[in-house]
C-alpha cells in the first residue's frame, strides 16, 4: 500500500502523543494549522483534517494509543502537509480487507482507513501483525 514518493524537504514538524480522545482533537488542530501554512484551500484543508481525525481516532481505539508527527513538506515547487500516526497495536492482518468501504474491526462505519486514502493525495499503510500499524497521508497544495 506504498504510494511512491520522492523525497521531501520537511519543516514545521509537529509531534504529539494520542493516549486519550482529547489528543484526537488536538491532532486535528494541528493539522488544520499545519494546512494553513501549506496554503491548502479551504477544501483541501476540510480533507486533510477530516482523515487526520479518523485517523487519529484508529491510533487511539484499534492500536491501544500512539503518536502523530505532522510537519510541511515541499518537493519541488510543489508544498504540503504530510501527517503519519504510529502505534504499536495488534496490527492489520488483512489489510486489503481493512481498506474495503463499509468493513470494520469494530463498531465503526468502516470509512475510517478507505475514506482517509480517498481525501488524500498520498497514502502509504505499513502494518504488521504484534507489532503496530503506521498510516501515513500527504495532501498537496494545487
Amino acid at each position: 500500500m506504498k504510494a511512491e514518493q520522492d523525497p521531501a524537504e520537511e519543516s514545521s514538524v509537529q509531534e504529539l502523543t494520542i493516549a486519550e480522545s482529547a489528543d484526537v482533537v488536538k491532532a486535528r488542530q494541528a493539522v488544520r494549522v499545519l494546512a494553513q501554512q501549506a496554503k491548502l484551500s479551504l477544501v483541501d484543508q476540510t480533507k486533510l483534517v477530516t482523515a487526520a481525525s479518523e485517523l487519529a481516532r484508529n491510533t487511539l481505539s484499534y492500536g491501544g494509543g500512539g503518536s502523530m508527527r505532522g510537519s510541511l513538506v515541499r518537493r519541488s515547487l510543489k508544498q504540503g502537509v504530510r501527517v503519519q500516526f504510529r502505534d504499536r497495536g495488534p496490527g492489520i492482518p488483512d489489510l486489503d480487507l481493512a481498506l474495503t468501504d463499509g468493513w470494520s474491526s469494530g463498531k465503526g462505519m468502516g470509512l475510517g482507513l478507505s475514506g482517509a486514502r480517498r481525501l488524500s493525495d498520498e497514502f502509504d499503510l505499513v502494518s504488521e501483525v504484534g507489532k503496530g500499524t503506521t498510516v501515513t497521508v500527504t495532501k498537496w497544495a494545487r
